[in-house]
């Protein structure tokens, strides 16, 4: 089931809504510059496993609307918060990938973890996310030749081996974005941290990381372990920035036994 969720005037958010019947709900926020369709392999499977599984294209995002500004951590965290409480959904667990494990942080820390019960970081763009340089280097490439940066995004994303076709459909995740968007993030990425709000995490917190990441550096993941109280940390030793596919079936029976 797919809808919209208004977050602010003018600003509707699409979610995707996968057997909402389920007693145990898992909201999935996805990483730059991707769309919740890159969770199929989640989605594929934990519903049909008793879960309610949803997915939230930021704004700017997949299919959600495009405005020229709140891509910063406040906004994007608000937006779910938004949805949320549109949805009244309780007792949830928040699973949030590379800027999305980002998102994830700044909603619990801000929000105080409303309704959510556990939290779950793939590959978190966390406490930092990209360098001057790098975000310069993504910028320049963002404004002049985004089909070229996509492909170097991909290109470093998975550890593993990926089919051509394969790497055309994750590309083209990637370009449902708007331009606009697709740059604001980075400048996000480059210019705010996280640091404050790893001690207001409250909630039990699954960090799972791959060990060759080459996007967000696993000693990232560390970091996080060391700073979220009450956090327990799995490493993916076969994977890149991509576990969530390159070793989906380990993530997706962790992902259950964590969320209970």
């Amino acid at each position: 089931m797919g809808y919209f969720v208004n977050v602010e005037q003018g600003v509707n958010l699409y979610v995707e809504d996968i057997n909402p019947s389920a007693s145990k709900t898992i909201v999935f926020l996805h990483g730059w510059p991707l769309s919740h369709e890159q969770f199929e392999y989640q989605f594929d499977v934990l519903p049909s496993m008793g879960y309610r599984c949803i997915g939230i294209d930021w704004r700017g995002f997949g299919k959600s609307d495009r405005p020229m500004s709140g891509y910063n951590y406040n906004r994007l965290a608000d937006d779910i918060h938004a949805v949320v409480k549109t949805l009244q959904l309780s007792n949830f667990s928040l699973v949030g990938h590379s800027t999305g494990g980002a998102i994830a942080i700044r909603y619990t820390a801000r929000h105080n973890a409303y309704e959510v019960s556990k939290l779950i970081l793939i590959d978190a763009a966390a406490p930092t996310g990209f360098t001057q340089e790098t975000a310069n280097q993504l910028l320049a490439e963002t404004l002049n030749d985004r089909p070229k940066m996509m492909q170097g995004v991909t290109d470093t994303f998975f550890f593993q081996y990926i089919s051509a076709p394969f790497s055309n459909w994750f590309n083209g995740l990637g370009l449902q974005a708007a331009g606009w968007s697709t740059a604001a993030i980075i400048n996000t990425l480059r210019d705010e941290k996280l640091d404050a709000d790893l001690p207001k995490i409250k909630v039990p917190t699954l960090i799972v990381h791959g060990v060759h990441d080459k996007v967000v550096p696993y000693e990232q993941a560390q970091i996080l372990n060391k700073t979220i109280k009450d956090s327990h940390l799995v490493p993916f030793h076969y994977s890149g920035h991509g576990l969530f596919w390159e070793e989906r079936e380990k993530f997706n029976e962790l992902l259950m036994q964590f969320v209970g």
